[in-house]
């Protein structure tokens, strides 16, 4: 059934676009993947691309219930009002969405590429750039923030398709739906031309796969204003880069036709960074221009997009723990992902890096601070990052098993609150056929225990039955300042007390917190023990890991004492197996 066109852009045409090219991505987000040689081949590229403009188009749609729902409240006062959400909502939401919801190098890149246009679209105050030429306009503003908003820009990525769909745009006169197919033509030919341009996709026979997404949706946007998909033809790839090619960049995606050569895509040369770390960042613009040039020196594939505020970061680095501090220096990291690229991948004997596939088993693991999250990373899980301001829901834990790319996943939720919305992602990540075995972990002392008993060669069962009785072995604890007055089972506390809770009961309660510490510690090795996991917090007091190390030396024999930086917000965690 044809789609109605739009001869203009207004909310509905925005609304109808996020809708096509979710569809469209979906189509094809499997082909993508199959291409993903460029800058990692760890084959998410369509998936990513899908994820991001998935959270575009549901933030729109929010929009539009919003303003059903406000209409209904308001009909009896406001009879006849039938006037829909504006065109600046429309494309705030789908810029805003896309923004919080985008995913990878590629998604972080169609997020800027959205924004870039809505800013046009919204920028027009009485007279609204709603024709053809707003639409040139908003195509030569899109790709020309995306560029500016990669640290290092490659020709032969998405970045390349996206200046020759404003280029061939920036030629045409006519409406919407003239401008949309020149833009949309001008993006297959430059697609076409990606493997001349970066010799990795040549070497694969491939064309780039963020580029192929981005046609895909360009391929949605020219059904939006003439009412039919434009004609998709193969796209032939030529084999052989242009001279001085470079072999660095970026990735793009979409409906064409790539050739695939029979031995498999290739990879970079460079081995790469281990780690890909993304996180959304509340801060001003001058930390975030600081924060640029420290990641800049960190690693590579750096991409900074939003404004106003609120950024997307992404990056590929070596030291993961470095690239979220770098981010707590310039504001307020949330949302933090950290993806171990090794995971899977068979190493040569040469420094390439090969497609990945996925693997037998991983561990998925919630975690409530930065320095957790990178504990975690190093020693192999794939981690999601818990702020308790923030609660998780199911469909983050089922994205990062989905990013775990594995066949078998063991999930910890370590947190007694997660539980139910852990159950809820394995049952989803169960539904589309990956095994996952749930550990009901209460604390992330109980996770590290779990994880320190790991053994991926072991059979699947009992693997999560040694990881089990670990984690079910170790005693937790957390100490925090109470933020009210409250009942516990110690008595009644007042805001700024020193809690001590064990196994999730408070059983102290002081107005130090080293002493507080101790007195929890104390009551804790009463019933014996052999390893005691200290975990500060960002507002632990200095010292006080070295001094409660001195008393577990001086006081309990044969008790050993490992202390990490967690960076969580409760001031101490504590664990004893």
């Amino acid at each position: 059934m044809a789609q109605v066109p739009q001869t203009f852009l207004d909310a509905l045409a925005v609304r109808s676009w996020c809708g096509l090219a979710l569809r469209a991505l979906g189509q094809v987000r499997g082909e993508i993947d199959a291409i993903n040689v460029y800058p990692v081949a760890d084959g998410d590229t369509g998936t990513n691309l899908y994820l991001t403009l998935e959270s575009a188009a549901t933030a729109v749609e929010a929009v539009f219930a919003g303003h059903e729902a406000g209409r209904d409240a308001g009909r009896a006062a406001a009879p006849g009002r039938t006037a829909g959400p504006s065109l600046a909502d429309a494309v705030h939401a789908m810029a805003h969405g896309a923004l919080i919801g985008a995913r990878g190098n590629s998604g972080t890149i169609l997020a800027q590429l959205l924004r870039g246009m809505a800013q046009v679209f919204a920028d027009g105050g009485e007279t609204p750039h709603t024709d053809g030429p707003g639409l040139r306009l908003a195509l030569r503003h899109a790709a020309d923030s995306a560029r500016q908003a990669v640290a290092h820009p490659v020709e032969g990525t998405v970045l390349s398709v996206a200046s020759a769909a404003a280029d061939a745009a920036a030629g045409t006169e006519g409406d919407c739906g003239t401008v949309a197919l020149a833009a949309y033509e001008g993006a297959r030919a430059a697609l076409a031309a990606t493997p001349g341009q970066l010799a990795v996709l040549a070497r694969a026979g491939v064309v780039d796969a963020g580029g192929r997404g981005l046609v895909a949706v360009l391929a949605a946007l020219v059904e939006t204003f003439t009412g039919e998909p434009p004609a998709v033809e193969p796209v032939a790839v030529s084999a052989a880069p242009a001279a001085g090619a470079d072999t660095g960049g970026e990735t793009a995606p979409e409906a064409v036709h790539a050739v695939v050569c029979a031995d498999g895509p290739e990879t970079p040369e460079d081995g790469g960074p281990a780690f890909e770390v993304t996180y959304l960042l509340e801060a001003a613009d001058a930390p975030v221009a600081r924060l640029r040039e420290r990641l800049d020196t960190l690693g590579d594939s750096l991409v900074v997009v939003g404004g106003d505020g609120l950024w997307n970061v992404h990056v590929h680095v070596d030291d993961a723990g470095a690239a979220v501090e770098a981010g707590v220096e310039a504001g307020r990291p949330y949302r933090i992902r950290i993806t171990h690229f090794g995971a899977g991948d068979v190493h040569t004997t040469g420094a390439e890096r090969p497609a990945r596939e996925r693997v037998q088993r991983a561990v998925v693991a919630a975690v409530p601070g930065a320095g957790l999250a990178g504990l975690y990373t190093e020693a192999g899980a794939t981690t999601v990052l818990a702020r308790p301001e923030e609660p998780l829901a199911s469909g983050e834990l089922v994205e990062a098993v989905r990013r775990a790319h594995a066949r078998e996943v063991v999930l910890l939720p370590n947190d007694a609150d997660l539980r139910l919305t852990a159950a809820a992602a394995a049952d989803q990540a169960r539904a589309e056929g990956i095994r996952v075995a749930l550990i009901p972990t209460r604390s992330p002392v109980q996770g590290i225990a779990a994880l320190a008993v790991h053994e991926p060669e072991r059979r699947f069962d009992e693997d999560v039955v040694q990881m089990t009785s670990a984690a079910g072995a170790t005693r937790y604890a957390e100490v925090a300042v109470a933020e009210r007055q409250s009942w516990t089972m110690a008595g009644i506390c007042q805001a700024g007390d020193v809690l001590g809770l064990i196994d999730g009961d408070v059983a102290v309660i002081g107005a130090d917190v080293t002493a507080t510490a101790e007195a929890v510690l104390d009551r804790m090795l009463a019933a014996g023990g052999e390893l005691v996991t200290l975990v500060l917090g960002d507002d632990a007091p200095t010292g006080i890991a070295a001094h409660l190390e001195s008393r577990v030396r001086e006081s309990y024999l044969a008790v050993d004492t490992i202390t990490y930086h967690g960076g969580q917000d409760a001031v101490l965690l504590i664990g004893v197996e």
